[in-house]
């Protein structure tokens, strides 16, 4: 059988049992063509499987200055920087774990989601938590003197099991109120729960940067602070186990993307500042203390065990939580980037 499939000026020809010690038979025009568009078509599907190995979607419940790390990531390119195309959706909390399971997004930025359903059999694992402690912030009317106050009122949180609902709770019981007593109405996300608050369907409202600050501007005020009642990892990614055991590289790129963006809001305050006053409408003063409030809780993207295997003993007094659950496997921060 003959190997030759180019001879100098002759057209191009493939191996075949016809051929001779002169050569090979030519190949027809429409094969050659038809082998051309076929390895056209090989590379147009190589190059479409990799750009879209770089595009994500991220879920989110509700813009917040915690979450400005993500919007600076995108406005500063460092989701490009790390090839990257990002793509953000707003839904509730409580759907962000099936989102990711479904394929409809790749991460969701509560990891305390992540656990509420990993305890529960979904394969799902935090694989970045931007804060040590949490900023919650118990907002009332000026009406609410002491904790009797709220009996039989109502209180606004984002949703059952979230972040606010715990904080809420813990809250309560630091006034000597059981949760009975105070009706918790779900708003599906901070900025909800500020505009209930505002709307006088509620007397008081679980909030964070910027809302809270808004709040007492508008003449409301901060009745309890409640981050340090309760250990609950705040913001962050969590995904599926199947998107780590596929995409670990891709999750790498995701996290210091992410990181560079802390990085920059932590040297930039003057930038970050004046971009939380735009995006959530703040006077400069409000803008300043939620920035200092937020930059002084930022974390090296890991959250200790321990505070993990806090918030599972937290999950126990309201459900059956197995005992022999380990904490450890509910996180991986292998994707890090390494220290800079």
């Amino acid at each position: 059988m003959s190997t030759t499939i180019f001879r100098r000026g002759r057209p191009l020809c493939l191996p075949s049992r016809r051929a001779t010690a002169g050569g090979c038979p030519y190949i027809g025009l429409a094969i050659l063509k038809f082998v051309l568009a076929l390895g056209l078509t090989m590379l147009a599907t190589i190059a479409h499987a990799a750009d879209a190995s770089n595009k994500i979607r991220i879920g989110y419940p509700s813009s917040a200055v915690s979450t400005l790390p993500f919007d600076i990531a995108k406005e500063k390119s460092f989701y490009a920087k790390h090839g990257l195309e990002v793509e953000y959706i707003q839904m509730r909390s409580a759907l962000g774990p099936q989102a990711i399971l479904n394929g409809n997004i790749n991460f969701f930025t509560s990891p305390q989601s992540a656990i509420n359903a990993a305890v529960a059999g979904l394969p799902l694992v935090v694989v970045l938590s931007l804060y040590r402690d949490a900023p919650w912030v118990l907002v009332t009317n000026k009406d609410i003197a002491k904790g009797q106050d709220l009996i039989g009122k109502r209180i606004a949180i984002s949703d059952i099991r979230s972040s606010p609902y715990y904080y809420g709770r813990a809250g309560l019981r630091k006034l000597g109120l059981d949760e009975k007593q105070v009706g918790l109405v779900t708003t599906g996300g901070t900025s909800n729960s500020f505009t209930t608050l505002l709307t006088n369907q509620v007397v008081g409202a679980v909030l964070s940067p910027p809302f809270d600050e808004k709040a007492v501007t508008a003449g409301y005020k901060k009745f309890l602070f409640l981050g340090d009642l309760v250990d609950i990892p705040y913001v962050g990614l969590f995904t599926s186990q199947a998107e780590v055991r596929a995409q670990r590289e891709r999750i790498r790129r995701t996290n210091a993307a992410v990181l560079d963006a802390v990085a920059w809001q932590k040297n930039n305050r003057a930038e970050a500042v004046k971009m939380i006053v735009q995006k959530f409408k703040l006077s400069a003063g409000e803008a300043e203390r939620s920035y200092e409030t937020m930059v002084a809780m930022f974390s090296d993207g890991s959250v200790p065990t321990k505070k993990v295997r806090s918030y599972l003993n937290l999950l126990r007094e309201g459900r059956p939580v197995a005992e022999d659950i380990d904490p450890d496997k509910l996180v991986d921060f292998s994707m890090l980037p390494t220290p800079r």
